[in-house]
């Protein structure tokens, strides 16, 4: 791999950008020290390993990093017997417990999902060891500072010394507040000079103190003095630091001694930490570029779909859909000036290495990307064709080692092929190069701009022309690559727009041979047509979507209708149930009554039979109407519908479409079903909508649709603003028949996003909403669905 090809590529900027996303310098150094690979089932193990974290990252959100230190100097320090400071025992409980978080983390996560056998390689790889960071702490605050509690020993000594701190103290103050001794003192303070406590005295009463001066002023004027009525309380203290020192000295030492004996152990710790933080800092680089995995392939294919070169600021990239190695392994692009050719050639190498890097690539998703054996790049700053001769050496120079090195598998990008000498000789000099590398079946794309290498395209199988669009109305390229079209000549265009005189274009336009103007005049129709292909496109799949959606739309009612018919029925049959139980009820008292009279009067009487008979006669009714009523009810709305002639149906019978041609009855029809003429009921088939009732549908709601867009941006307003704001909007969402809406508020505080989420918990037409997922914009959007 050429160091060249790397700076050009400008490899090192996403390494930087990289870096930024880790948490601790291990990270810093994996990515420090990150090359491409070239080797097919290395790549793969690599993007998978990224892919795994991004799945990590895309679930839980975020990944517990922090606490994590360098702490191998230490490691290698301890194994030799040199003690460790307190600092540094410190990092290590810290980089432990750091961890002990992130492997608890891991074993829950991959707990929850079985495709992740990377990450939990290395979460198994991180032992917990918490004997030693408990030892640590249990010596060590947060502060750096040993506690008293670090040993019995420890404790005593420092109750000494703060017994004898204040014995000191309280004799000094005696000194200091003595009416007598005001005179002779410089400032009536307490302070400490060589780590023993003294007193500010004038020179001039050095003797009156007695005692040892310790420190006098710049002056002189003013001098130190340790009075000798404290001199015993000052070495009784300075010795009791003395043996506190060796006692931190050897709580430290048992210490060091501890972390030695696992030092193997922190050792593969620090290991897996480090590739952990640097898998994840892919992953959130991943995510802030909204970068996807390729899919990668040694045949040396290329599909970039949408792709955007990562160093250019979001708003100001302009995707760019680029295939190589399918039908053709050599692409030509011409076009003008500042259009966008050097930075097609920079996305292709850059994602490359990218993805031969273990990283994803901003681009959408099928996009594939070919691990080839090297990438070589010859790509300058010049642009101009008036270049010198030692630009054109240079140039030639580092093309020839290119040649030299690649190989079948190769991938070469050259700009501005051949540029910088004679335009004829250049032109041919390029030709005879592109022959070269495309006969060694190299992958290459080159940049012009000599209009020989145009027709070079069409006459060499397996090479193919593209251009950069460029726009004659408003003289600006539009960075759109057109493949399969060579970029034609625009001067004369850009000069009658800019108000050269006709005559001038006129005398130049004859000087061109006829070949060249018809090869010109073809290029724009070829152009035009292309335009209006790209149009018609884009135009058939608008209206695709729209059918489709109305027809999803017209099939949920269907549905909604044939429950609710359902439930009718379900309902119907329910209260026809209770009915006939009351009916029998009331036909099982009849009969108890004629028994009972039986029973009383031996005979039944005429009247009596004659009543309970009518009674029965009336049960039966009742029953035999709710039949009916139920079964009126279940067919109603087939009989209740009525057809003229012209009507569209769809007969259930025979399961077609057909059309009305004369009303025989109010339950009879004549139809036409494709060549057939029949009678059809009116309950065996149903109204449908004429397709021109469809299109008017339809154009109501891509009418509507024209003016509401699926997003909408409220930052910047207050909440009450944007409550209004939104409230509009879903109105005239739910008019143009959307479903789901993205809601933009930003990140900020969050307070605008509380607001509008708790209004949309309020509102009667909203079903659910969400934040962001990736790609969507995370928490600054909230997604919402509607009923």
């Amino acid at each position: 791999m050429q160091e060249r090809t790397l700076q050009i590529l400008e490899f090192d900027k996403i390494k930087k950008e990289l870096a930024q996303h880790t948490a601790s310098s291990l990270g810093k150094q994996k990515v420090a020290d990150l090359v491409p690979c070239f080797d097919l089932a290395a790549v793969q193990k690599n993007q998978q390993a990224t892919y795994e974290a991004a799945t990590v990252l895309r679930l839980k959100g975020q990944v517990p990093l922090g606490g994590i230190r360098d702490i191998r100097p230490a490691l290698r320090r301890a194994v030799i017997g040199s003690r460790l400071d307190v600092a540094e025992l410190l990092d290590i409980a810290q980089t432990i417990a750091g961890g002990r978080k992130l492997k608890n983390f891991l074993e829950k996560v991959c707990a929850e999902q079985e495709a992740l056998p990377h990450l939990e390689g290395l979460e198994q790889q991180v032992t917990p060891l918490r004997e030693v960071e408990q030892a640590i702490r249990s010596c060590i605050d947060d502060h750096g500072d040993v506690l008293d509690s670090a040993s019995p020993v420890l404790k005593q000594i420092r109750s000494r010394i703060r017994q004898a701190e204040q014995r000191v103290k309280r004799q000094l103050e005696q000194i200091i507040k003595s009416p007598a001794h005001q005179k002779m003192l410089q400032d009536p303070i307490v302070t400490i000079r060589q780590d023993r406590y003294c007193i500010p005295v004038k020179a001039e009463y050095r003797h009156h103190f007695g005692g040892m001066v310790h420190d006098q002023s710049a002056s002189g004027a003013t001098l130190f003095v340790e009075p000798e009525a404290v001199v015993s309380i000052n070495n009784e203290l300075r010795e009791a630091k003395l043996q506190e020192e060796r006692e931190i000295d050897r709580i430290l030492t048992a210490l060091t001694r501890q972390v030695g004996e696992v030092q193997e152990a922190l050792a593969q710790n620090i290991q897996a930490l480090a590739e952990l933080d640097f898998l994840f800092a892919k992953a959130y680089y991943a995510k802030s570029i909204r970068a996807v995995q390729p899919k990668l392939n040694d045949q040396g294919y290329f599909k970039l779909v949408q792709a955007r070169h990562p160093l250019i600021p979001a708003q100001d990239v302009v995707p760019t859909t680029f295939e190589l190695g399918g039908g053709y392994t050599c692409m030509v692009i011409t076009g003008p000036n500042t259009g966008g050719k050097t930075v097609t050639l920079k996305t292709l190498g850059l994602l490359t290495l990218m993805a031969c890097a273990g990283l994803f690539i901003p681009a959408e998703e099928g996009s594939h990307v070919a691990v080839v054996s090297s990438v070589f790049a010859d790509i300058g700053d010049e642009q101009s064709i008036e270049q010198s001769l030692s630009t054109f050496s240079s140039h030639m120079t580092n093309i020839v080692n290119i040649l030299e090195q690649m190989d079948e598998n190769s991938l070469l990008l050259f700009d501005e092929l051949g540029a910088g000498t004679d335009p004829t000789e250049g032109a041919v000099l390029a030709m005879a190069i592109l022959d070269h590398v495309h006969s060694r079946g190299a992958r290459v794309v080159a940049t012009t701009h000599y209009s020989e290498l145009k027709a070079y395209a069409y006459s060499r199988p397996g090479v193919i022309n593209a251009s950069v669009e460029f726009d004659v109305e408003s003289l600006q390229p539009t960075y759109r690559l057109l493949v399969g079209v060579p970029g034609r000549s625009n001067a004369f265009h850009i000069a009658r727009r800019l108000g050269l005189r006709e005559e001038i274009i006129e005398t130049a336009t004859s000087q061109i041979s006829s070949d060249d103007r018809r090869i010109d005049h073809m290029l724009a129709e070829l152009e035009a047509s292309r335009k209006r292909a790209e149009q018609d496109r884009r135009e058939a799949e608008r209206l695709k979507q729209e059918v489709e959606r109305l027809r999803q739309s017209l099939a949920k009612k269907e549905a909604q209708l044939e429950k609710e018919k359902e439930r009718l029925v379900a309902e119907a049959k329910q209260q026809a149930g209770e009915k006939m139980a009351r009916m029998l009820k009331e036909a099982e008292h009849i009969m108890d009554q004629l028994r009972q009279w039986q029973h009383q009067h031996q005979v039944v009487k005429e009247h009596q039979l004659i009543e309970a008979k009518k009674g029965l006669e009336q049960i039966k009714e009742a029953t035999e109407s709710r039949k009916v009523g139920i079964t009126r009810s279940v067919v109603a709305q087939k009989r209740s519908q009525t057809f003229k002639a012209g009507d569209d149906v769809y007969v259930h019978t025979f399961g077609q479409k057909g059309q009305v041609l004369e009303k025989l009855s109010d339950q009879e029809y004549y139809v036409q079903l494709g060549i057939i003429k029949m009678k059809v009921k009116a309950g065996d088939m149903k109204k449908i909508k004429s397709k021109q009732s469809e299109q008017a549908a339809l154009t109501r709601v891509q009418t509507k649709r024209e003016t509401v867009s699926l997003e909408l941006d409220i930052r910047g307003q207050t909440t009450d603003e944007a409550i209004a704001a939104v409230d509009k909007y879903l109105d005239d969402a739910l008019l143009a028949g959307y479903q789901q809406v993205s809601i933009i508020h930003g990140k900020g505080t969050g307070q605008l996003r509380k607001g509008i989420q708790d209004f949309l918990r309020q509102h009667k037409r909203v079903k659910q909403f969400r934040l962001g997922g990736a790609g969507e914009g995370g928490s600054g959007v909230t997604v919402v669905t509607l009923k």
